[in-house]
């Protein structure tokens, strides 16, 4: 697959559920997807879980009225639910196997271009068996490949002696740069795309967080919890976000898109997977595609200069 460096992500598109973004309008996630096609976003990242089948489906929605030519379409199996909505995990093969049906419907398509096991399992054999049977529902044709997402390095070396791993989508940011010591040399030694999500901390590097805003999420949204969003981290991420200001209106782009260009600015990274909620928010991010920082610049955001 040759994918854009930037993709859409439908995380927050799936509306108020555990793990969630609060309430949500269709019609804007819808828009959001198109606009990001429309400017040539050529991939959409989603998950089952995001919404409880409710992101999947919006994406079906999306591109059904979509005329333009057709984006690849990934997606997760692992995180499940029960029909009071209630929350689980599971990698075990009949579970994936429940999972890829659904996704499918879900999706209205026949072969998913991208499946990525969304969490590994508590125990190593539980990761293995589940990754086993992804490998065979890539031989039956039901999805073109298989990837992995918040894996150790030990994960990523294991799975690979049952089947070849085709990426890994690790969260990746300034504020959360492990990934750096371990996962992104060994994708590159073993040639594994790495596809990076939350870029822009969940929204915090975006620019449009302010204290009184993040004051205010409300309860309904994961962030209202979340270290990054309260002090004492929340002054420290402000002043690394006027940086990215800085930096960014030397080349009239947003705070968001210059973190999202520092992600990429590692070779070991394919692409960054972007979330909007709606079109305007699209326009503020897209940019970074084609935008890179240069080391001083760099530096700078880093707070090394």
């Amino acid at each position: 697959m040759a994918i854009t460096p930037v993709g859409f992500g439908a995380w927050a598109i799936g509306g108020n559920w555990k793990f969630g973004w609060g309430d949500q309008d269709d019609r804007d996630s819808i828009a959001a997807i198109h606009r990001a096609l429309e400017l040539g976003v050529n991939w959409i990242d989603t998950a089952p879980a995001y919404g409880l089948g409710h992101s999947e489906y919006l994406v079906a929605q999306a591109l059904a009225d979509w005329t333009g030519p057709r984006p690849y379409v990934f997606t997760k199996c692992g995180i499940i639910w029960d029909k009071d909505g209630k929350v689980d995990y599971s990698v075990r093969a009949k579970s994936i196997r429940r999972e890829i049906e659904d996704s499918l419907k879900r999706l209205k398509v026949d072969v998913i271009d991208l499946y990525q096991m969304h969490w590994p399992g508590d125990e190593m054999d539980e990761t293995l068996e589940g990754w086993a049977e992804m490998a065979k529902l890539k031989e039956e044709g039901k999805v073109r490949w298989i990837g992995v997402s918040n894996f150790s390095v030990e994960e990523l070396e294991k799975a690979s002696a049952i089947a070849p791993i085709t990426s890994l989508q690790p969260p990746y940011s300034l504020l959360k740069r492990e990934i750096e010591e371990g996962q992104l040399p060994y994708c590159d030694e073993h040639n594994v795309g790495v596809i990076v999500y939350s870029p822009m901390g969940s929204g915090m590097l975006t620019g449009a967080m302010t204290r009184e805003r993040a004051a205010s999420l409300p309860k309904e949204d994961w962030r209202s919890g979340n270290p990054q969003f309260t002090e004492p981290k929340l002054s420290e991420n402000l002043k690394l976000v006027d940086r990215l200001r800085e930096v960014a209106g030397t080349h009239g782009r947003s705070p968001g898109e210059a973190a999202i260009a520092w992600t990429l600015r590692r070779p070991e990274v394919t692409a960054a997977i972007v979330g909007a909620r709606n079109p305007a928010q699209v326009e503020g991010i897209v940019g970074a595609m084609d935008f890179r920082l240069s080391d001083e610049e760099i530096a700078h955001v880093e707070g090394r200069a």
